[in-house]
């Protein structure tokens, strides 16, 4: 035990022993019934212990009686309660052998935190500020979980070496609620005992017990969860340890260097006071330092002299690629900088990224600097080992140069301590089994290669070349089909690349990418023979050969094309078709359709057709649903979600293209505001929904009686707008009648016969030039008409009252 810590021990148990005396000396008591009754159920609670998480320590709820001796007993029965039941809780079941010195530091803590307490619970001001209710209670307990804790906080942090923050607020913080609860019942004891009886406070022994009983299964619980976290952190420490040992079937050299570099960084990292999760990274990182040179030619590593211009070159990419490596695991430690700037200088005359001084990330400099002293000290394979003075004497030479001054100054005076330190530790020998000969297999399956050419009978060699030209060609091009299915949104080029880059992969005739819309499934490419057959399909999920395949989510070789659910109906059409190709394309939430090749001859795909359709039918899967959800995306930003009609931003653009062709053509245009008269009423009589399908059914009305160049848009709520190019006042009267019959069919889809339609008109030029203007113009028209439409009404209306007698 470090003599701070002793000290410590010391100063508390001389304090709190005294404490004690004292109050034992000066006994009295105003009720030795009811300090024999809490005395007793005080030693019985002592029993009902819990046992603290990651510390050698217990906690029971004998405290809750310290409390209530503060509120209603004097202090020498309150300390003798309080520490009467520390004896009991450190010698009742210890966790691990009653030891004096640590019962002793108990009681003296305890009886210092009680006397602190119930000074300030009786001091006279914060009673007269609040005695009598439950605040100065909960104050004196929050003071007494800040002494009691706080001391046995100290005492390991002293002892261990550890933050005394984090030891205290991973060991004891999550109790402080604990206390509150505690404080809390003690006051509801303290009344009932004032009101009633003391005895009356026994009533509440089940709710100490039931407090208790939660804590246990939640520590349990806890300690879990505690369990299980060491053991993923076992398992990642040796993962971590099997990727060092990857390093060490690459280069011999290094599993030495590596269990070495880890001991020594780890003890300069103690003393320069880095945090916990410092001290993991900086584990994690001596052991995986050089990982990243495994993408260093082995000859370059291994080369038994200096390296040349270009070779050191190849050898500086391992820092960049080691931490590329790194980044795709997640340490939830800063492993990464570390590795990434283990050959960063001081000077800044380092690689990769040229930092300097404390730019440099700390875990870093401690890592190069005894990195470079275990190399020296190492044999390579092109130099003999320096003896371990001669090293470190090199490395403080570089001091303020290549390395931190400081990593230096604690190196230099600990090297000899740690290098017999590094040899102490018992490290499990990781050679892998490489010079091992396997007595068992004769051969390969493909053979051994002959010593001449074997000719066929027809006298021609092999074509294996022809083999190995067609897998190379195959690699390029599933390379440059991946490289360009990730270069458009638009779901058209998409499929357009798919369909050439596949064709000379896989020879077909006929190509459809059938895309999910519901439960069928719709033609979205095709291209070839029978394009319009192809084209105009509807196929239901699980009917015929795409179908089936999709709702099966399984490819089909060779299937049979006429089998299409539509596509050979009629007796009359007659395909070629004999051989059928399909392969599912699955997104995130399931399928998105099929991707199907047809042939003419029968039987014409192979295996390996199968094959390479099933290696890019995820890439052209994510591609495709990715093109479908930008082509939504654009669809919902000019198109209206109920209607279907273009809403208002798309309005505005095609009004202002018009207006612009109209002036380049010298041609007229009508805009019509139609708005719908009694449309509320039909909300307010049969619901939205209704409504909904009222708006619905006049939107594709206005569709249908539109020409095909004419544009229909809702601008929200029952207003649509048309825009009818080359109309003017002449012929647009027949118009505004047939909007008036629409209003009036779709009333009597709701039963309601007033629903009618309201028109404002506006013409270009006479009205307007700019779009502004023009719907502007044709708006306040049409609230001209509907006011029109109201007065008529209300007269109407006037006329057929019976008069009053």
């Amino acid at each position: 035990m470090r003599l701070i810590a002793r000290s410590y021990i010391t100063f508390i148990c001389t304090v709190g022993l005294t404490l004690l005396l004292t109050q034992v000396l000066a006994w009295n008591s105003q009720d030795i019934a009811r300090f024999a009754c809490y005395l007793v159920v005080a030693v019985l609670c002592s029993g009902l212990k819990i046992k603290l998480p990651a510390i050698m320590g217990t906690m029971s709820v004998n405290f809750l009686f310290t409390l209530l001796g503060i509120v209603d007993m004097t202090l020498p029965e309150t300390m003798i309660i309080g520490c009467i039941g520390t004896i009991v809780q450190c010698a009742w079941r210890p966790k691990s052998g009653f030891k004096p010195i640590q019962a002793s530091f108990s009681i003296s803590n305890t009886a210092i935190s009680i006397y602190v307490c119930y000074t300030l619970y009786n001091w006279p001001i914060l009673q007269q500020l609040n005695g009598g209710t439950p605040i100065l209670l909960l104050i004196t307990a929050l003071v007494f979980f800040l002494v009691n804790t706080g001391g046995v906080a100290l005492v390991i942090s002293l002892t261990e070496g550890t933050r005394l923050r984090s030891t205290w607020h991973n060991c004891y913080f999550w109790t402080f609620p604990f206390y509150l609860l505690g404080a809390s019942i003690a006051w509801i004891v303290s009344v009932l005992g004032r009101q009633m009886h003391w005895q009356a406070a026994t009533l509440l022994l089940p709710v100490v017990f039931f407090i208790y009983r939660s804590y246990h299964v939640y520590l349990g619980r806890l300690e879990d969860e505690r369990k299980h976290v060491e053991e993923m952190a076992g398992l990642h420490l040796r993962t971590i340890e099997a990727l060092a040992l990857a390093i060490d079937a690459k280069d011999h050299t290094t599993h030495e260097h590596l269990r070495r570099v880890r001991t020594y960084a780890l003890e300069i990292g103690k003393e320069m006071k880095l945090s916990d999760c410092e001290l993991e990274a900086l584990r994690a990182a001596a052991l995986l330092h050089d990982i990243g040179k495994l993408a260093v030619p082995e000859h370059i590593i291994s080369k038994p002299g200096k390296l040349n211009a270009e070779e050191f070159e190849k050898m500086k990419i391992h820092p960049t690629v080691g931490a590329e490596i790194l980044e795709r695991v997640q340490f939830p430690y800063p492993v990464v900088p570390i590795v990434r700037a283990h050959h960063e200088k001081w000077d800044g005359s380092g690689y990769p990224a040229g930092l300097r001084g404390e730019e440099i990330p700390l875990g870093a400099r401690i890592l190069a600097a005894v990195d470079c002293l275990d190399a020296l000290a190492s044999a390579r394979q092109y130099r003999r080992a320096l003896p371990l003075d001669e090293a470190m004497a090199l490395v403080e030479s570089m001091s303020g140069k290549s390395f931190d001054p400081a990593v230096v100054k604690i190196l230099k005076r600990r090297y000899l301590e740690l290098e017999q330190l590094a040899k102490s530790v018992n490290v499990p020998q990781n050679k892998l089994s490489t010079e091992m000969k396997v007595e068992r297999g004769e051969s390969p399956e493909a053979g051994f290669e002959s010593a001449s050419v074997s000719v066929t009978p027809g006298g021609k060699r092999p074509d294996f070349l022809s083999s190995i030209a067609a897998a190379r060609q195959e690699v390029q091009l599933l390379f440059e089909l991946t490289r360009d299915l990730g270069s458009s949104l638009s779901l058209d080029e998409t499929l357009s690349v798919v369909a050439t880059r596949l064709k000379r992969m896989v020879p077909y005739d006929a190509i459809a990418v059938y895309v999910r819309k519901g439960d069928v499934l719709l033609p979205e490419y095709v291209t070839g023979e029978n394009f319009r057959l192809f084209s105009s399909l509807e196929i239901p999920m699980g009917d015929g050969l795409s179908g089936w395949v999709a709702e099966n989510r399984k490819a089909i070789l060779n299937g049979n094309p006429s089998v299409e659910s539509g596509y050979l109906d009629d007796p009359t059409k007659f395909s070629t078709l004999r051989s059928g190709l399909s392969v599912p394309l699955e997104g995130i939430d399931g399928p998105i359709g099929a991707l199907t090749l047809y042939r003419a001859a029968k039987d014409a795909f192979s295996r390996d057709h199968l094959r390479i359709l099933l290696a890019v039918s995820s890439k052209i899967s994510f591609s495709v649903e990715n093109a479908l959800k930008f082509r939504q995306a654009e669809s919902s930003a000019v198109t209206d979600y109920l209607t279907g009609l273009a809403n208002a931003r798309s309005l505005f653009l095609r009004l202002d293209s018009e207006v612009s062709r109209c002036e380049r053509n010298r041609e007229t245009l009508a805009v019509l505001v139609c708005d719908l008269d009694g449309f509320k009423q039909i909300n307010d009589k049969f619901g939205h929904l209704e409504g909904n399908r009222v708006l619905r059914a006049v939107a594709q009305a206005l569709r249908e009686s539109c020409r095909e160049y004419d544009y229909v848009a809702r601008m929200g709520g029952d207003e649509f707008v048309l825009l009818l190019p080359g109309s003017d006042r002449e012929s647009i009267q027949g118009r505004v009648q047939q909007l008036s019959r629409i209003a009036a069919n779709a009333a009597r889809l709701s039963g309601v016969e007033t629903l009618s339609m309201s028109v404002g008109q506006a013409f270009y030029p006479e009205d307007g030039t700019h779009a502004e203007q023009l719907l502007a113009e044709a708006d306040r028209r049409m609230y001209k008409a509907k006011h029109l439409s109201k007065t008529r009404s209300s007269v109407l209306s006037a006329v057929d009252l019976p008069l009053a007698v």
